[in-house]
């Protein structure tokens, strides 16, 4: 850390540069830190842009669960999953949760009979480009860029490193394997110089995905014989981004083709709040001390940060 900065601890003490917790394990963001979050988005952007020409998509906030399974999603992350509900719009049934206390002492609904739930809340956000893309026949490869809220349960939350909703920016390239593995090894480069400037220190390691039941589930053991996903490793224990070799697994699941057969895919997915955690431990709790990451990567891409890409 830069001499004489301190970084903050709880989450009281992040309260200033505009950081507000939320019990839920969700946080809103103010001033400095909604500031630096734009920033941090627009150097994601001028990447996506400036490497792979990257066209921008932007999705909703929940996915058909229909969709969601048919890459198995819900066999293989229940524990992960959020679903929106409603109440049955039966007048009875609606009636029946009025009369009722509505509000339990802890604050949880005294829920009465649910209307079927059809939607999860997006857990990634790159899976609304994949199935948004079914049925393609590509003559090429297609790079996409996409940014949405996630939603993840976890057995517990601390503010801007592990979080119930948080924002993630994700890169995606939908290809031949050799398209996908060569946009993984610039992607990489770039974002290593990226950090480098940014004097943040991440280490490459290989890593799963949080399978429910990991050795129960193949895909599991599949990561595990050929490493496919490696992590942005911060201070030796946060993970800030990962980079995906998915092989055919959604191009499979959505009949994305490529050259006669299912496309492969990958991915390099950012956590935003995580990047904003990693930025201020590193340079401190003062914003005037902060670096600008829309201006290093102008100076990484030699596009200016305030035009287009």
């Amino acid at each position: 850390m830069t001499a004489g900065c301190a970084a903050p601890g709880p989450a009281a003490e992040w309260e200033p540069l505009g950081l507000s917790w939320h019990p839920s394990g969700q946080s809103s963001l103010s001033g400095p830190l909604l500031a630096l979050a734009g920033r941090l988005d627009r150097a994601f952007l001028l990447l996506a842009a400036t490497l792979w020409g990257a066209r921008e998509e932007r999705h909703p906030a929940s996915m058909p669960a229909g969709t969601l399974q048919r890459v198995d999603y819900l066999h293989s992350f229940p524990h992960q999953a959020s679903f929106p509900v409603r109440l049955d719009p039966d007048e009875a049934n609606l009636d029946a949760f009025r009369a009722g206390p509505v509000l339990g002492p802890d604050g949880d609904v005294r829920l009465t009979r649910l209307a079927p739930a059809r939607e999860v809340l997006t857990p990634a956000a790159c899976y609304h480009l994949y199935a948004g893309h079914e049925g393609t026949s590509l003559a090429g490869p297609l790079y996409l860029t996409t940014s949405n809220t996630c939603f993840r349960h976890e057995a517990r939350y601390e503010p801007l490193r592990r979080q119930w909703s948080f924002t993630m920016r994700e890169f995606v390239c939908m290809g031949s394997a050799p398209e996908t593995e060569a946009f993984l090894a610039e992607g990489r480069s770039a974002v290593d110089l990226l950090l480098k400037r940014l004097d943040v220190a991440v280490e490459w390691s290989v890593a799963t995905d949080p399978f429910f039941r990991p050795l129960q589930n193949p895909q599991y053991l599949m990561q595990r014989v050929q490493p496919s996903k490696h992590e942005a490793v911060y201070g030796g224990e946060l993970a800030i981004g990962s980079a995906n070799q998915h092989h055919d697994h959604f191009g499979a699941g959505f009949s994305i083709t490529r050259d006669g057969g299912p496309a492969s895919s990958a991915c390099i997915a950012f956590g935003i709040e995580r990047w904003l955690f990693a930025l201020v431990r590193r340079h401190g709790t003062d914003p005037a001390a902060w670096p600008d990451p829309a201006g290093v990567a102008a100076q990484v891409t030699g596009v200016p940060a305030g035009e287009p890409a």
